[in-house]
């Protein structure tokens, strides 16, 4: 388990998360949402042991997050940054085996001096084809970069992170400029990794894809507002007193759907 405990973070001078607690599980996928400034992306990066905290802590399976070393978490927890600039003229396969390194690349960083590809292990080896075929981008694994569209270079930076065998997998806004149908595919994905037995825990803003998650927190001026699942969060009242507009959520083929009124 991965928890926020009596959080409080700021943001520059602003204390932009206020004493959040919140549990994000293995086998669950998890959405943080709410509307611009929440506190989102700040709470993220302080699960994943990126930005110091105020007060309250992070724990990780018991233990305070600080407790363990950088290449620890590195190896437990994977963080997606809203955009992450891939190296362009690498080949893919090449991109996806950075993430069996630990410590700044796995911080969404990229190293300083190219990858050793002589040194992967035959566990090295596997870990990257699986990542690859669970993300569908085995298929492209020796074109260069900058010849992927958006969404196939999400899938790889995705793969990247996979590949590393997380406990726990952290994206924020990981469907940002992407079209529907990548949108889609990218939730689809991160569903069936929880499924499998990953801790998935994603920022997200478009509330219809949210609601495909098993869980969902909902912040707003970095406090938290609801919690659980789609149904109990994302309700008429919820969501006009953190967004300021009013909705109709329905049911529609199994899913639950916002549409706003007027």
């Amino acid at each position: 388990m991965l928890e926020a405990l009596n959080l409080s973070v700021k943001a520059g001078d602003l204390l932009a998360v206020q004493q959040v607690s919140a549990a994000f599980e293995r086998g669950r996928f998890s959405a943080i949402i709410g509307p611009n400034g929440a506190g989102k992306s700040t709470l993220m990066r302080a699960l994943a042991g990126l930005t110091p905290v105020q007060s309250g802590e992070v724990q990780y399976q018991g233990r305070a997050l600080p407790d363990y070393s950088r290449r620890e978490r590195a190896r437990s927890l994977a963080y997606l940054a809203q955009t992450e600039a891939l190296p362009t003229e690498t080949k893919v396969r090449d991109v996806v085996a950075l993430g069996r390194g630990a410590g700044e690349w796995l911080w969404g960083l990229f190293p300083h001096h190219p990858l050793s590809l002589g040194s992967l292990s035959l566990d090295d080896e596997q870990a990257i084809d699986r990542a690859m075929q669970r993300t569908d981008t085995a298929h492209f694994a020796d074109r260069a970069v900058a010849e992927l569209s958006g969404g196939e270079q999400q899938r790889v930076s995705l793969a990247r992170a996979l590949a590393a065998n997380p406990q726990f997998l952290l994206l924020d806004e990981p469907t940002n400029h992407l079209d529907l149908a990548y949108a889609l595919n990218l939730i689809e994905t991160l569903r069936q990794e929880a499924g499998s037995g990953l801790g998935v825990v994603a920022v997200l803003h478009d509330l219809n894809l949210a609601a495909r998650a098993d869980h969902l927190l909902l912040l707003h001026q970095g406090r938290v507002v609801a919690q659980g699942s789609a149904e109990s969060v994302l309700t008429p009242q919820h969501l006009a007193a953190v967004y300021g507009v009013q909705v109709d959520v329905i049911r529609h083929g199994g899913r639950l759907v916002v549409v706003p009124e007027g």
